[in-house]
C-alpha cells in the first residue's frame, strides 16, 4: 500500500475574490433587483446595486398625458402604498392651479393614506418574517390587510391602484356605513399589535438575527439622503407630517417613533410603531370630520398658468416629492420624482461592506424598497 504525501498550504497560496450576482431572479430582492457581490470567503467586501430592469419612464410618459390622466399612473409607482403616491400628485397640481381642497377631503385624504400606512407596514412585517425564515406573520399580516382592502374597494372599487384622491379633493364621500367599519377594523387592529410581538418582535432567532446587523449612523443616513422610518430608524427625528404638516396634519396628536442603533431591529420596530401611531391618527380623523363638500371647484379642462411646483409627503417609506413644471398647456411639460425607495437603496453599498452573506437578505429586507417607485 502506498500513501500519499498531504500538500500543506504554505505561502504561495492565493486566493481570488469571488463576484455574486444577488438577483435579478431572487424572492428576496423585492422585485427584480440585482446587487453585485464581491466576496473575500463569506466576507462582503463591494455591494453593488443594479436597478432598471422594471424601468417604466412613468416621468416621461406624465409629458403625452393630462394632470388627471398622470394619477392612473402614480398608482404603479409604489403600489403598496398607491393612496400615498395619488395625495402627492395632486398637491402639486393644486399648487400649480391655486386649488384649494375643502376642509372634509382634507380629513378623508388623511384617512386614506394612514389605513396605507398600516396596509404598507403590513406587507414589510409578514415579508421580513419570510425573508429570515419565519412564515406565519405573513399568514397574520395579510389576514389584517385584507380588511383595509376591503374598507378601499368601497370607497374606490379597487383593492391596490385606487385612483381615489382626485385633483381638487376625492372621488367621491364615504358609503353610509363605511365609518362604522372603519372604526370596528381600528378596534380589531389594537390587540394585533400584541401578536406580532409574540410571533416576531420577541423572537429570540429574530432579533438575532436583526440587532446590531446593518447598522446605519445616523450622520450617514442625512449625508445619504435617507427618509422614512429608515431615518428615524437611525436615530433621526424627522417626519413631514410634523415638519412641513399638509391635510391638516397638524390637528392630529401622535408621536413619532425613533430608534437608537440604526441596526436592522430598530428599522422593523420604528415601522411597528408607526402602524399604531396611525390607528391613533385615523381614529381623529373619523371623530373630526367636517361637514360639506368633500371636493373643489376645478375646471373641467386644468391648463395650470406656466410656472412649477413641488410637493413632498411623508409615504410610507419616506419623503416622496413631485416637481413639475407647467408651460401653460394641459399636460406637463416636465415631472421628476423623488422616489424615497430609490434614494434608501444607495446605503446598501455602505451598509453591506463587511457583514456576511447571510446578513444581506436581512439587510435588504430592513430597507423596505419597492422596485416600481425604484425604477419608475
Amino acid at each position: 500500500m502506498t500513501t500519499e504525501a498531504i500538500r500543506i498550504p504554505g505561502p504561495d497560496l492565493k486566493t481570488e475574490e469571488m463576484i455574486l450576482n444577488l438577483g435579478p431572479q431572487h424572492p428576496s430582492t423585492h422585485g427584480v433587483l440585482r446587487v453585485i457581490l464581491k466576496l473575500d470567503g463569506e466576507v462582503i467586501t463591494s455591494a453593488e446595486p443594479d436597478v432598471g430592469y422594471l424601468h417604466r419612464g412613468t416621468e416621461k410618459l406624465a409629458e403625452n398625458r393630462t394632470y388627471p390622466q398622470m394619477l392612473v399612473i402614480s398608482d404603479r409607482w409604489d403600489y403598496l402604498s398607491a393612496m400615498s403616491n395619488n395625495l402627492v400628485w395632486c398637491l402639486a397640481t393644486e399648487k400649480l392651479l391655486q386649488i384649494v381642497p375643502p376642509p372634509r377631503a382634507d380629513y378623508l385624504r388623511v384617512i386614506m393614506v394612514e389605513l396605507n400606512r398600516i396596509a404598507s407596514h403590513l406587507v414589510f412585517f409578514g415579508t421580513y418574517g419570510i425573508d429570515i425564515g419565519a412564515y406565519t406573520p405573513f399568514l397574520y399580516a395579510f389576514r389584517e390587510r385584507e380588511k383595509i382592502l376591503d374598507l378601499f374597494e368601497e370607497v374606490s372599487g379597487a383593492r391596490m391602484t385606487y385612483n381615489y384622491i382626485r385633483i381638487g379633493g376625492v372621488m367621491a364621500d364615504l358609503p353610509a356605513d363605511w365609518i362604522g367599519k372603519c372604526r370596528s377594523f381600528l378596534e380589531w387592529m389594537k390587540p394585533r399589535f400584541e401578536e406580532y410581538d409574540i410571533l416576531l418582535t420577541g423572537n429570540p432567532i429574530f432579533q438575532d438575527r436583526t440587532k446590531g446587523v446593518g447598522i446605519l449612523p445616523k450622520e450617514k443616513a442625512i449625508d445619504y439622503g435617507i427618509t422614512g422610518p429608515n431615518l428615524r430608524g437611525s436615530g433621526v427625528n424627522f417626519d413631514l407630517r410634523k415638519e412641513e404638516p399638509y391635510c391638516s396634519f397638524d390637528k392630529f396628536k401622535f408621536e413619532v417613533p425613533v430608534g437608537q442603533n440604526g441596526d436592522c431591529w430598530d428599522r422593523y420596530w420604528v415601522r411597528i410603531q408607526e402602524m399604531k401611531e396611525s390607528v391613533k391618527i385615523v381614529e381623529q380623523a373619523l371623530d373630526g370630520l367636517p361637514e360639506g363638500e368633500c371636493n373643489a371647484k376645478v375646471p373641467r379642462i386644468l391648463r395650470p398658468p406656466m410656472g412649477e411646483a413641488y410637493s413632498q409627503i411623508e409615504a410610507p417609506r419616506g419623503a416622496l416629492g413631485i416637481y413639475v413644471i407647467s408651460d401653460g398647456n394641459d399636460r406637463p411639460y416636465r415631472v421628476h420624482v423623488r422616489a424615497p425607495s430609490f434614494i434608501n437603496l444607495t446605503i446598501l453599498q455602505e451598509i453591506l461592506v463587511g457583514r456576511m452573506v447571510s446578513d444581506v437578505i436581512a439587510i435588504l429586507g430592513s430597507i423596505d424598497i419597492v422596485l416600481g417607485e425604484v425604477d419608475r
